[in-house]
C-alpha cells in the first residue's frame, strides 16, 4: 500500500514539473524584435515659437463731454459705424446754483457799469461836437464805453453757457456729443439719465463712447526672455484667431518691450505686430490670438525625425544607433542644430546613406495569450 502511494506521489510530482516547465517556456518565450530604420534626408527647417495674446485696435478714441450734466438721449448703439461729426448723444445741463448766481450778478454789474459810462459818453460827445474838448479826451471816454459794452456781452455769454451749456449763435454746442473720428463704436458705457462730468485737472472725465478703426488692428502678446533676444523688428508673424477658424493673418513685428515683467516666476516681454486685415473678415476687438514667430531658418540641411535621438545619461549628449548589418546596430554620436519639434538638424555624425534605428518598437500582444494560460 505504501509503495502504491509512493508511486502516485512520484507521478504527480513529474506531472507538476512538466506543467511548470511548459508554463515557464510559454510565458517567457518571445519572438525576436525587428527594428525598423529611417534614413536622414535633406529639407528646410524652421525654429518657431508661439506668443499668446490678443488682437486690439491700433487706436481707441475716448469721447468725453466738454460740460457737466445728465445724459438726455443716446442716439447710437455699440457696433455702429460712424464718421467724424456724427451725433452720438445729447447732454442736459444742470447748472450749479452758486455759479449761476455769480454769473447773473456779473451780468448786472456789467450792465450798471455800461449805463454809467454811457451817460459820460453821451455828455462828452455833445461837447466834443461843439469843439469844447479835444479828440484825445473824447477817445478815452469812447474806449471806456466800448470796453463796458464788451464786458456786458462776455458776462451774458458766460451766463448762457452755465445755464444752458452753450452760447447762442455758437457753431458747436457743448451739449451735443459728436464723433471726433471715423470708425466703429466699441462701447457706450453710459445710458440715458446718467450723470457725466467734464475732464479737468483732477478728473479724466466721463467716457461717453469709445471709437476705433477695426481695419487697423495690432497683435499684443508676450514672449519669454529666452526667446526675445532672437527677435528683430520687422520679423514676420502668422496670426491665428480662436474665433476665426481655418484662417491665418500675416503680421509684422513692430515693437519689443525694453523691460520685462515677471509672471509666475518667468520674465515676459511685451511685443506688438501690425496685422493685415482682409476686407471680407470682421475682427472684433479683444479676440484671443496666437502669433507664430520664426526664430531661425535653415535651408537644404540634413535632418532626421527628432524621435530617433537618444541622450547619454552621463554626458547628456545626443546619439543614434546606425545599422551595420541585419538587425545589428552601433552607436554614433551626433551634433544637432535647430529643431522644429518634428525634425532636427544634423550638423555632423550622419550621412544620407545611414540607416538609423527607430526606437521604442514593441512586440504586438497576442489576444489569446491570457485565454491559453487560463485554460492551462
Amino acid at each position: 500500500m505504501k509503495k502504491v502511494v509512493k508511486y502516485v506521489v512520484i507521478v504527480l510530482l513529474v506531472i507538476a514539473a512538466l506543467w511548470a516547465a511548459m508554463f515557464f517556456i510559454r510565458t517567457n518565450s518571445k519572438s525576436a524584435i525587428t527594428y525598423e530604420t529611417k534614413q536622414p534626408f535633406i529639407s528646410n527647417i524652421e525654429k518657431k515659437t508661439v506668443a499668446t495674446g490678443k488682437v486690439v485696435p491700433e487706436d481707441e478714441i475716448l469721447i468725453k463731454p466738454q460740460i457737466t450734466g445728465i445724459i438726455e438721449e443716446v442716439y447710437l448703439e455699440e457696433g455702429a459705424k460712424v464718421k467724424a461729426g456724427d451725433l452720438i448723444a445729447k447732454i442736459k445741463v444742470i447748472p450749479n446754483e452758486q455759479s449761476l448766481n455769480q454769473a447773473s450778478g456779473r451780468v448786472r454789474n456789467a450792465q450798471y457799469a455800461l449805463n454809467n459810462i454811457k451817460i459820460e459818453y453821451d455828455r462828452n460827445k455833445a461837447i466834443f461836437d461843439k469843439g469844447v474838448i479835444s479828440s484825445q479826451d473824447f477817445n478815452t471816454i469812447q474806449l471806456q464805453f466800448n470796453q463796458a459794452q464788451q464786458e456786458l456781452k462776455n458776462a451774458q455769454i458766460d451766463y448762457q453757457i452755465i445755464n444752458k451749456g452753450t452760447a447762442a449763435g455758437a457753431s458747436v454746442a457743448n451739449t451735443i456729443i459728436r464723433a471726433t473720428v471715423s470708425g466703429t463704436i466699441l462701447e457706450i458705457p453710459v445710458k440715458e439719465g446718467d450723470q457725466v462730468i467734464q475732464s479737468n485737472n483732477f478728473n479724466d472725465g466721463t467716457t461717453i463712447a469709445t471709437i476705433a478703426d477695426l481695419t487697423k488692428m495690432i497683435f499684443e502678446g508676450k514672449v519669454d526672455e529666452g526667446e526675445v533676444g532672437k527677435l528683430k523688428i520687422g520679423t514676420p508673424l502668422e496670426i491665428s484667431l480662436g474665433a476665426v477658424e481655418g484662417k491665418k493673418f500675416n503680421a509684422k513685428l513692430r515693437f519689443i518691450a525694453p523691460k520685462g515683467v515677471e509672471e509666475s516666476g518667468a520674465v515676459q516681454f511685451k511685443i506688438e505686430g501690425e496685422v493685415n486685415v482682409d476686407d471680407d473678415v470682421l475682427i472684433r476687438a479683444g479676440y484671443s490670438a496666437n502669433a507664430s514667430l520664426v526664430l531661425d531658418t535653415k535651408e537644404n540641411v540634413l535632418v532626421i525625425p527628432e524621435a530617433l535621438l537618444q541622450f547619454d545619461k552621463v554626458t547628456d549628449k545626443p546619439y543614434v544607433e546606425v545599422a551595420v548589418g541585419d538587425q545589428k546596430f552601433e552607436r554614433k554620436d551626433v551634433e544637432i542644430g535647430i529643431s522644429d519639434g518634428v525634425n532636427v538638424e544634423i550638423i555632423s555624425g550622419l550621412t544620407e546613406a545611414d540607416k538609423v534605428k527607430v526606437w521604442n518598437k514593441t512586440e504586438p500582444i497576442k489576444k489569446n495569450t491570457e485565454e491559453e494560460e487560463t485554460k492551462a
